[in-house]
């Protein structure tokens, strides 16, 4: 099934170069580009594309507002987005993610990588740049501003405890089965039970809930960024 894309960067080079680079995908389809962020809303409003590929820096409507008006809290039948941008700055990546976004990419993460966060973020999943991860959860997990995390809505089961600490360790799906020694269907059984419990809705805020309540220390992921 084709992944259908909208792709907004106010440069129209970059904008380009991203919609060729999605378009040469064979499971990819660019239907659409915005050169802002008051664009890029108006028109996932209209195309509803699978996913959303946001530049963070754009005139007027920036793409961290426009995340948070398609895929913020409350909002209703979100739409994935992933945002990419220049600038590795902490509080991009914080407002970006708390935004609802469900990916974050720096312009020269490469086309394998871009690719791989789409393809996430159209399953439902999170990828985050590598050479941010850990600084990422780091920053999550050591913010005295950010808002500490409620409890479970119900306690977590030992599996998924152990699933919640290989998730915001930055394993995929595929390879917490294979360390666990359980079907893939059944990861995606645990995953679905956390975002309920946890009251989130992507990996990414599964993770962020990990490390904010001390459940998994952002060190123990010993440097390995292992988002696929």
């Amino acid at each position: 099934m084709m992944i259908r894309v909208l792709v907004a960067d106010d440069q129209e080079l970059v904008r380009t170069g991203l919609s060729m680079i999605l378009g040469a995908q064979t499971d990819i389809e660019v239907v659409g580009q915005a050169a802002d962020g008051t664009e890029a809303v108006a028109l996932a409003r209209s195309l509803r594309p699978d996913v959303c590929l946001f530049d963070i820096r754009m005139p007027g409507l920036d793409g961290i507002e426009a995340t948070r008006m398609l895929a913020g809290p409350g909002v209703p039948d979100p739409i994935a987005v992933v945002l990419i941008t220049t600038f590795d700055l902490d509080e991009y990546i914080f407002a970006g993610l708390r935004a609802g976004a469900r990916g974050f990419l720096l312009k020269d993460a490469g086309s394998e990588l871009l690719a791989q966060a789409i393809r996430a973020a159209a399953s439902g999943d999170a990828l985050i740049a590598p050479n941010v991860t850990v600084r990422l959860l780091e920053a999550f997990a050591g913010s005295a501003a950010a808002a500490p995390s409620p409890p479970p809505v119900e306690s977590l089961t030992e599996r998924e405890e152990q699933v919640l600490a290989k998730v915001s360790a930055g394993l995929s799906n595929g390879e917490i089965a294979r360390e666990l020694f359980i079907t893939l269907s059944t990861v995606k059984t645990h995953v679905a039970s956390l975002m309920t419990k946890l009251g989130v809705r992507n990996r990414v805020e599964i993770a962020i809930w990990a490390h904010q309540t001390g459940r998994m220390s952002p060190r123990a992921t010993g440097g390995e960024n292992r988002n696929r």
